[in-house]
């Protein structure tokens, strides 16, 4: 698995976490920013990782502002994408099993390092369950292959 990630100002600490967490999986990751603790646009973050996920260069992508928000209406605006805001547990795991999610969106200023790392490690591990959830998804990429304006 190779994952591409990135934060705006809010989220740096929390995508230091995340990276750490990455080594310790033996996941290859790409960081892309942001390197500075002043205000920056987290469209210039959000939309590059999610454009590299939805061409194949990475197979996933995380997301980390300091709610979530942004980062996460961002990267849903690109084709293919499907990002899931995720604040706990449980919906780490049901978004990759009923969603087959690609990309996760965190906030900073909503959750602690300690469970942005169980998040995120329980959605890089769970599988996508497939069955009734398939055709729930398949439903989602056949309207924006209908749509090519989105």
């Amino acid at each position: 698995m190779k994952v591409a990630i990135a934060s705006d100002h809010g989220g740096i600490n929390i995508r230091e976490e995340i990276k750490s967490l990455l080594e310790e999986m033996g996941i290859q990751y790409e960081d892309f920013g942001c390197e500075c603790s002043t205000s920056v646009d987290y469209p210039d973050y959000a939309l590059p990782v999610a454009e590299k996920v939805a061409n194949g260069e990475f197979d996933r992508g995380i997301l980390i502002c300091g709610t979530g928000i942004g980062m996460s209406i961002a990267a849903n605006k690109v084709k293919g994408i499907r990002c899931a805001l995720v604040h706990d547990t449980f919906s780490a795991k049901a978004t990759r099993e009923h969603n087959d999610t690609n990309m996760l969106a965190m906030g900073e200023r909503v959750i602690g390092p300690g469970l942005a790392r169980d998040i995120a490690k329980i959605w890089l591990t769970t599988d996508f369950e497939g069955g009734r959830h398939e055709n729930r998804v398949n439903k989602i990429t056949q309207y924006e292959n209908a749509n090519p304006s989105l």
